[in-house]
């Protein structure tokens, strides 16, 4: 049974683990460490934040549900297509996919652009890396800042903290992520 002392184990480790047990608590340790990019993926092709949290959920469940089926070995790549094909089947079914998207997956095989993808996957992997440093309030705050698009009066609702120490933490907590990510380098 994972406990808290197990975050700190690698993707590889924690699938391993797994399908030793076919414990969903392992996805609980994962899961986690993905929402920020399934996120960003979801946006790039809803372009609508609600859809986006509501796509990222259910990316969740369909992980929840059908991991067990397959044997993955890396699961960011295999998360990132599970989320970009379950958006397009969204906007297939909506019938939105539009000229400019289909002029987007086009391009997406050109080897220039996929060179740039995979500078932007690792710029957000680094980011992702770099956040988990940070304090838990750290990262609670500034998830809710920067990607939900809460005020600090919101955010001092959901979290319980004063506005006072809301806005300390998203300050702190954006210099210390620049921080650590340039000492990444």
């Amino acid at each position: 049974m994972p406990a808290d002392n197990h975050t700190h184990l690698k993707d590889e480790e924690i699938l391993q683990r797994y399908y030793e047990d076919n414990g969903n608590e392992w996805l609980g340790i994962l899961l986690p460490r993905y929402t920020l990019m399934l996120l960003g993926v979801c946006m790039k092709y809803l372009r609508n934040e609600e859809d986006a949290k509501d796509c990222v959920q259910q990316v969740f469940l369909k992980v929840i549900d059908e991991l067990h089926k397959y044997k993955v070995t890396y699961f960011k790549s295999w998360i990132y297509m599970v989320a970009k094909n379950h958006c397009l089947m969204k906007l297939r079914d909506k019938g939105k996919i539009t000229g400019e998207l289909k002029e987007e997956i086009i391009i997406a095989d050109d080897p220039d652009d996929k060179i740039i993808m995979a500078e932007k996957e690792e710029l957000i992997d680094k980011m992702e890396r770099c956040m988990q440093k940070l304090s838990e309030e750290q990262q609670h705050c500034l998830t809710l800042f920067y990607l939900q698009k809460k005020s600090y009066s919101e955010i001092a609702d959901i979290t319980g903290f004063s506005i006072t120490r809301v806005k300390s933490y998203i300050q702190n907590g954006k210099r210390n992520l620049k921080m650590k990510m340039e000492g990444e380098r």
